[in-house]
């Protein structure tokens, strides 16, 4: 989730820490959290294959498994301002990272399916937590120089977090000769993969107590000394420390409340720019990103790949997709965003087309012939990086910034709430559309793309050096 912040008053903004990489592990550490949203929601790649074998199950009810994760993701991101404001950020954190922790010892030892898809609803609510309460953290405790930047932190934390779930992934699956279902410490491999979320939620756990609560909590809930303190650490002592509390206390005096009914009239139920929000998380959805990090050692093992191989080259994709967050970092503010959309459109269109031409070959001894193998797997990787330098960091940009200030924060929860339900979709679907028919599958995602450019071209409008006033 996007947080917005109030600008600073002229002589702030350019304020510098005294100490910038206190500043920068403050930063970090929060981050940690979006570290473990892309663990733990790509980690499950690992392991689908081996649960279908060991629960017996068919493909409807492996996707519910793998899906239901999103319904905690949803719940928790929904409940997690909410808690925030009443305990504090800092609180917030710690009880994310222990539902993390309990949801990785639980995902590791179930006993049976039910339960195993209990303590991924349990993983997926600490996931929907930590994507809210990171990004709202670093705003609000980022000295105004170097929010953006810092800021990016936690968009960068997730992308890394999928790519080491996949990397340790391949190397358990290495360590037990290439069975999902190897021994390995006493367990099966694929519990292993799932137990060692631990770590990185211990480690999320223990920085948060070495990290100061925001400001912004503080001074509403009346500790003004402290806030001040925090304040001199994070945006150093020639900050005009009296004047940033009392510019805090009356921007959140000023804050309207928006609620759901705000959101009401343009015909069609949603005003028009409702409708263009959630279109945006619907598209961003629809074309079937999350496949590939949901399902992408399933489908290569599904045409023949060896499963060594099939890990590989889901870790692989994972680091195409950090390059191109990085790309989409270094743009967006040059670019504008509609452009890069676009482009991104026109990109993932082409891998996906090239995606379904390749699936739609008969396989010859349980794998597809060379050409169409290899073309499959190249417009797999393009179709990640056009994805990742486009739609994956745009979306979420430009749902922060294109609502009026009067509905933003109402506007922005029901566009969020669309994604995660597309996700739930797509999710929840791929695996009974795989066994219908994968060419057809890669087919739908195509057409998702190809739509998304003119949906774009029509309704977006480029928000690219506007300030937030000027939305509405």
């Amino acid at each position: 989730m996007t947080s917005t912040a109030q600008a600073p008053q002229p002589g702030t903004r350019t304020t510098h820490p005294e100490h910038l990489g206190h500043v920068i592990f403050i930063a970090a550490a929060a981050a940690m959290g979006g570290f473990l949203f892309g663990y733990d929601s790509s980690v499950i790649n690992g392991a689908v294959e081996a649960v279908r074998d060991r629960y017996d199950i068919g493909s409807a009810a492996l996707a519910q498994v793998i899906a239901i994760a999103l319904i905690g993701c949803a719940v928790g991101a929904a409940t997690a301002g909410r808690i925030a404001d009443r305990i504090g950020r800092i609180r917030c954190m710690q009880i994310a990272a222990v539902l993390f922790t309990v949801s990785a010892v639980g995902s590791a030892m179930p006993f049976t399916l039910w339960d195993l898809a209990l303590w991924r609803v349990v993983g997926g609510f600490a996931i929907g937590m930590a994507s809210v309460i990171g990004p709202a953290y670093i705003a609000e405790v980022a000295p105004p120089a170097y929010r953006g930047r810092l800021g990016s932190f936690q968009q960068a934390a997730i992308v890394v977090g999928i790519a080491v779930s996949q990397l340790v992934n391949w190397g358990l699956l290495n360590a037990a000769g290439g069975d999902q279902r190897g021994k390995l410490m006493g367990l099966e491999a694929w519990q292993v993969m799932l137990g060692v979320m631990v770590v990185p939620a211990v480690l999320y756990g223990l920085l948060s107590f070495a990290i100061p609560e925001s400001p912004r909590f503080l001074i509403s809930v009346g500790k003004h000394e402290r806030a001040r303190q925090i304040l001199a650490e994070v945006e150093g002592g020639d900050a005009d420390l009296d004047a940033r509390v009392a510019e805090i206390e009356s921007a959140m005096q000023s804050e309207e409340k928006s609620s759901f009914k705000d959101l009401l009239g343009g015909g069609f139920f949603f005003k028009p720019i409702v409708w263009i929000g959630i279109g945006l998380s619907v598209f961003q959805q629809f074309v079937g990103i999350n496949v590939a990090f949901y399902y992408s050692s399933t489908l290569w093992q599904s045409v023949g790949v060896d499963p060594t191989d099939s890990f590989f080259y889901s870790f692989t994709t994972s680091i195409i997709n950090i390059v191109g967050t990085v790309i989409a970092m270094i743009f967006v503010d040059r670019v504008g965003r509609k452009p890069l959309a676009l482009i991104g459109s026109v990109g993932m269109a082409v891998g996906l087309a090239l995606e379904a031409w390749a699936f739609s070959h008969d396989l010859v001894d349980g794998k597809l012939p060379s050409t169409p193998g290899w073309v499959a797997l190249i417009a797999a990787h393009v179709f990640v990086l056009f994805f990742a330098l486009s739609w994956g960091v745009v979306v979420w940009v430009m749902l922060g910034e294109m609502f009026p200030n009067r509905i933003r924060a109402a506007a922005l929860g029901v566009a969020a709430a669309a994604q995660w339900i597309a996700n739930w979709a797509i999710t929840a679907s791929f695996p009974s559309l795989a066994d219908w028919n994968l060419a057809g599958t890669y087919v739908i995602y195509t057409v998702f793309a190809a739509l998304s450019v003119p949906f774009v071209m029509k309704f977006v409008t480029e928000t690219k050096g506007k300030s937030l006033e000027e939305m509405g």
